[in-house]
């Protein structure tokens, strides 16, 4: 399990990096580099205790958007360069590789697991905002096969999603869009599909 460092600080701050690098994004639905209000964040557990795996949903005032960062401690080698969102120092751990969590595969492996056993994520405790939460869950009567595709949400509704027959697993979330004292809203933040295999030819 990664080891949560209370009070530690990082350079530059996610105010600094996060919102130009959102606006470079294909799913960005805004113009120009927003301001971005945090709504809720939640954790995922590396099953081997190195990388650090964090969602943030955040708000430019009219879209919310699912943000999930990775942080190394190393380049991750195999992810392309567009899937780095920053480097920045530590005030404990020195350098941090901080990479987009859809192109690493411990974030895709966190969230099927979390899909198979039907876990919860932990909460970051961030304060000023409401206690974001996910929950996997299998949908398919069957194990998880191998061949699945992970398609996460980036831009959050309320409700249920319209899955579709191949979705085998969801995950879905709970976030506080005007503040910790208000009411809970629910969605989908991540659907996993069966991959289905054309005919021999």
């Amino acid at each position: 399990m990664v080891k949560i460092h209370a009070g530690a600080t990082l350079t530059p701050g996610f105010r600094e990096f996060l919102a130009p690098w959102v606006a470079r994004q294909p799913w960005y639905q805004g113009t120009g580099v927003p301001v971005l209000a945090p709504v809720g964040f939640f954790r995922f557990e590396d099953p081997a205790g190195e990388v650090g795996v964090e969602t943030h949903l955040v708000s430019d005032g009219a879209v919310l958007y699912q943000v999930p960062m990775t942080y190394r401690g190393a380049p991750l080698v195999e992810a392309g360069p567009g899937a780095l969102v920053a480097t920045a120092e530590h005030s404990v751990l020195g350098t941090r590789w901080i990479y987009d969590g859809e192109a690493d595969p411990v974030w895709r492996e966190c969230v099927l697991d979390m899909v198979r056993t039907g876990g919860v994520s932990e909460s970051s405790n961030r304060k000023g905002v409401g206690p974001a939460l996910a929950r996997g869950e299998w949908l398919a009567s069957g194990p998880l096969a191998n061949e699945v595709r992970v398609e996460l949400v980036r831009v959050p509704k309320p409700g249920t999603p319209d899955s579709g027959p191949d979705t085998v697993g969801l995950v879905t979330g709970i976030w506080y869009p005007d503040g910790p004292d208000t009411s809970a809203i629910s969605g989908c933040l991540t659907l996993v599909k069966a991959v289905i295999q054309g005919p021999a030819t």
